[in-house]
C-alpha cells in the first residue's frame, strides 16, 4: 500500500508546442496576454453581485448581470460603423456569488476579433462564482415520528429537513444513467463547495451477488449469467429498504466496465432475493458481481448523506458541519454558459458550479477559450467543445463532475480536415461521480485535436478516450484511474480500421492496476484499432501497459516500462474469439469500397494512410504491421504476445536485461544517465521534465497538489497461498 503526495512547483514550458524532441513537442515560455492584467486599453465594463442593471457599468456603478454587460456591448457596436469591435472589450466581474436565473448565452453577434478580443473574467485577486443552483434555507431538525422511525438510530436528532417547494424549487429532474444510457442525477446537493452523498449502503464498497435467478441463461465464451435482474445476496441490510419510496441500486452486473442504475421492484427479505425493475441490463447479471443501494432515506447514517422525498419536495440532510457554515445549495439550471458560433471570446479566471448538465457548451466557435477557470460540482461534463476551429480549454481546475471533464469534437472525417481543438494544462480529478464508466477526463473525436500537459487523476474509469484521426495526446500525467473497473484503459480507443494517425507520446502513466488490483490497461487499442503510435511514454506500475488488441499497423516504440505486468500485450483476437468483428466490417463495407462509410482506397485516406489501401488483402483479421522497437523494460514482466499474433509482430532493439541506468529509480526519476546501454540500441531521450502541468498566467491554481491512490494487490488465485 502506498500513498504519494505530489506537488508541482517548477515553472516549465508554455503554450506553443513547436520543436520536436524524441518525437515529442517541446513547449516554449508561457506567454503573457494583454488581458491578464487590468485592461490598459479598450472598453472595460464592470459587473458586481451587488450591482444594478440600471447602472452604466463603470467600476463605481457596476451592472448586476453578465447579460446586461453583453447587451451593452451589442448596443455600443450597433452605434458604430461595423459588426467587429475596433478595440478589446473586457467585462470584469467583482468577487462574489452570482446565482444566475438562466444560462448566459453568447452567439456570433457577440464575437471579438484577433486584435480586439472580448474577455469575460474575474477581477484580479477576487473570486467570482457563477452558480447554477439555489441556496437552501429554512432548515429544521427532523421531528416527524414516521421519518425518525425510518432513520438509522445514529442519525436521529442530527438529520435536518428543508422544504424545496417553499423556496421555489419544484423541478427535481430525473435519475438514471449507466453504461449505454443517457441520464444523470437530476437535482443534487452541495455543501462547503463539495457534492454530498445521496444516501447509500454500504457507505464504501459493494454487496456481492451470491446467485443469479433469472430464467434465461447467458454464456459469453464461458462467462455465465442470466438475463433477468433477479438475484440473491448475503447481506442483511437490504431488509431495511422495504418501504422506501424510490429505492435504487448501482451495479456492475455482468462486466466490470458496464455499470447501470436500476430501480428496485421488490425485495424478499427472508430469501434475500432482489428483483429489479425493467428494462434489465442488456448484458445480463452474473454471480460474484457487485452493487450498492442508494436513494434511501433509511440509509442516512453518517454526516454528508442526503435524501430527497420527491413527492413531498422535502430535502433531508445530515450536515458534516453547522448548517450555516456550508451554504447548502441544490443544482437547478441545466447549463451556465452557451457559446454558439462566436469568435475570439474568452472566459477567464471564473468559477462555475452547481448545474444539472454540462457547465459550458461551445459550439462552432473559432479562436475562443475557457482559461484559468475552476469548474466543479456539475451534473454532467465541465466543458463540451464541438465543431469550430482552434478553440479549447486551458489551465482549468475541473473536479467533481458527474460525467467527464472536457469533450473535444471537431474536424471532418471525410476530408481529414483538422479542427485544432485543444485541452492543455488542466488539472482534472475525481470526475465520473454518477456515470462511472466511459466518461473520460478528456474525450477527443473528429480529426486533428490535442490533449497536452494535463494532470488527470483519481477516477473510476478512463482518463482519455479518443476516436477519429490524427489526434495528439502528449505530455500528460495520468495516475490512479480505472480503480473501479477492469478490462479498461487509462487511454482508450477501439473498433474502427479507418481511424488512424493518432500519436500517444511523452506521457507518464503510473499506479494503475484496476478494481481490486485485478488488472487493467495503460494505453488500450481495443478490438482491432489500427495505425496508432505509442511512443516515448513512461509507464510505472501499470498492468498491461501498452495493449494492442489485434489491429494493423500499430507501433510501440521508445517507451520506458518499469514494474509493469506485463509491459506489452499483443493479441490476434480477430483470428479467434472476435472473428465476427472484422468479418462484419468486410461484409458491410468491403464490397462497396468503403469501411465504416469511408472510401479508404481514395484520397485523402489513400494518400494520408497508404497502408490502409490493402487492409483487406493482408490478413485483415491479424495484427499485421505491429512494431515493438527500442523500448526499455525494467522489473515486472516484458511481454504477453499471443502465439497467433507472433508472426505479425516485429520485435527489435528492446532493452530487456540489465540495468538501464536511470538517474534515480528510488525517487522515480526515470531519466537515463549518459552511459545507459539503451542509447546504443537507438533509444532517444524522453523530455520527462516537460510532462504535466506548468505555471502560467492561465493556470487556475499554483502550486498544485495531488495524491496517488493506494494500490490494492490482486486477490490470490484459487489454490494460491495468500
Amino acid at each position: 500500500m502506498i500513498s504519494i503526495d505530489i506537488r508541482y512547483h517548477i515553472s516549465a514550458a508554455g503554450l506553443a508546442l513547436l520543436a520536436l524532441v524524441a518525437g515529442c513537442s517541446r513547449g516554449g515560455k508561457a506567454e503573457s496576454r494583454p488581458e491578464d492584467a487590468e485592461p490598459s486599453r479598450g472598453l472595460a465594463l464592470f459587473v458586481a453581485s451587488g450591482g444594478d442593471d440600471g447602472n452604466p457599468g463603470t467600476a463605481a456603478k457596476p451592472f448586476a448581470t453578465l447579460e446586461r454587460a453583453r447587451d451593452e456591448i451589442r448596443a455600443l457596436r450597433a452605434k458604430g460603423a461595423g459588426a467587429q469591435p475596433q478595440e478589446p472589450v473586457t467585462v470584469l466581474l467583482r468577487g462574489g456569488r452570482y446565482e444566475v436565473a438562466r444560462p448566459f448565452e453568447l452567439t456570433a453577434q457577440d464575437s471579438g476579433s484577433a486584435g480586439a478580443p472580448i474577455v469575460y473574467r474575474t477581477r484580479k485577486g477576487e473570486e467570482a462564482r457563477i452558480v447554477g443552483g439555489r441556496a437552501v434555507t429554512g432548515w429544521q431538525v427532523v421531528s416527524d415520528g414516521a421519518v425518525l422511525e425510518r432513520l438509522d438510530p445514529a442519525a436521529r436528532g442530527k438529520v435536518m429537513q428543508a422544504d424545496l417547494r417553499a423556496l421555489g424549487v419544484t423541478d427535481f429532474g430525473q435519475m438514471g444513467g449507466g453504461f449505454g444510457l443517457g441520464g444523470g442525477p437530476g437535482l443534487e446537493l452541495f455543501f462547503q463547495d463539495k457534492p454530498m452523498t445521496l444516501a447509500r449502503y454500504p457507505n464504501e464498497g459493494f454487496i456481492r451477488i451470491s446467485a443469479v435467478l433469472g430464467a434465461t441463461e447467458r454464456d459469453v465464451r464461458g462467462t455465465k449469467g442470466r438475463l433477468e435482474g433477479i438475484f440473491s445476496y448475503d447481506d442483511d441490510r437490504p431488509r431495511r429498504w422495504i418501504g422506501e419510496k424510490d429505492p435504487w441500486v448501482l451495479g456492475y452486473w455482468f462486466y466490470d466496465w458496464a455499470e447501470q442504475r436500476h430501480r428496485i421492484e421488490s425485495i424478499d427479505a427472508e430469501q434475500k432475493v432482489m428483483t429489479l425493475a425493467k428494462p434489465f441490463h442488456g448484458y445480463g447479471y452474473r454471480k460474484g458481481q457487485w452493487f450498492y443501494g442508494f436513494n434511501l432515506l433509511c440509509e442516512i447514517d453518517q454526516p454528508g448523506e442526503w435524501y430527497l422525498d420527491r413527492e413531498a419536495g422535502r430535502l433531508y440532510f445530515w450536515p458534516p458541519a453547522e448548517i450555516g457554515q456550508g451554504k447548502p445549495t441544490v443544482s437547478v439550471l441545466p447549463h451556465l454558459v452557451t457559446m454558439t458560433g462566436v469568435a475570439h471570446v474568452a472566459l477567464r479566471g471564473l468559477t462555475f458550479e452547481a448545474t444539472r448538465n454540462d457547465a459550458i457548451i461551445m459550439k462552432g466557435c473559432t479562436n475562443s477559450v475557457v482559461a484559468g477557470c475552476t469548474i466543479r460540482n456539475v451534473g454532467s461534463w465541465a466543458v463540451r467543445v464541438s465543431d469550430g476551429k482552434d478553440s479549447g480549454v486551458v489551465g482549468c481546475d475541473i473536479y467533481a463532475t458527474a460525467d467527464g471533464g472536457i469533450g473535444l469534437s471537431g474536424g471532418a472525417l471525410k476530408t481529414l480536415e483538422p479542427a485544432g481543438l485543444y485541452a492543455e494544462n488542466n488539472h482534472i480529478h475525481h470526475w465520473s461521480r454518477w456515470n462511472r464508466m466511459y466518461r473520460p477526463a478528456i474525450s477527443l473525436s473528429g480529426v486533428g485535436n490535442r490533449a497536452s500537459r494535463n494532470l488527470l487523476e483519481n477516477a473510476p474509469h478512463t482518463a482519455i478516450g479518443f476516436g477519429g484521426n490524427d489526434h495528439v495526446i502528449e505530455f500528460n500525467e495520468i495516475h490512479s484511474v480505472c480503480h473501479e473497473s477492469n478490462d479498461a484503459g487509462a487511454i482508450y480507443s477501439g473498433r474502427n480500421w479507418t481511424m488512424r494517425g493518432t500519436v500517444v507520446r511523452c506521457n507518464y502513466l503510473h499506479h494503475i492496476n484496476g478494481f481490486e488490483g485485478r488488472g487493467c490497461v495503460g494505453v488500450y487499442l481495443d478490438d482491432m484499432f489500427c495505425g496508432t503510435a505509442i511512443a516515448s511514454n513512461v509507464f510505472y506500475k501499470v498492468t498491461r501497459a501498452a495493449f494492442i488488441g489485434g489491429g494493423h499497423d500499430n507501433t510501440i516504440e521508445n517507451n520506458i516500462f518499469v514494474d509493469c505486468k506485463p509491459a506489452v500485450h499483443v493479441d490476434a483476437r480477430g483470428m479467434g474469439w472476435a472473428h465476427a468483428m472484422p468479418e462484419g466490417l468486410i461484409k458491410e463495407g468491403g464490397e462497396k469500397g468503403t469501411l465504416n462509410g469511408i472510401h479508404f482506397k481514395e484520397p485523402p485516406y489513400s494518400t494520408r494512410y497508404p497502408k490502409l489501401i490493402g487492409i483487406l488483402d493482408k490478413d485483415p483479421a491479424s495484427p499485421t504491421g505491429t512494431l515493438v522497437a527500442r523500448n526499455i523494460c525494467s522489473g515486472g514482466k516484458w511481454d504477453e504476445i499471443d502465439k497467433k499474433a507472433q508472426p505479425f509482430v516485429t520485435l527489435e532493439n528492446n532493452l530487456l536485461d540489465g540495468d538501464p541506468k536511470f538517474v534515480d529509480r528510488e525517487k522515480l526519476d526515470f531519466r537515463l544517465r549518459d552511459d545507459s546501454p539503451a542509447f546504443k540500441l537507438g533509444f532517444r531521450p524522453i523530455p520527462i521534465e516537460k510532462i504535466g502541468l506548468y505555471q502560467s498566467a492561465d493556470r487556475a491554481t499554483w502550486p498544485v497538489s495531488h495524491s496517488v491512490r493506494p494500490m490494492v494487490e490482486p486477490p490470490p488465485k484459487a489454490g494460491q497461498a495468500k
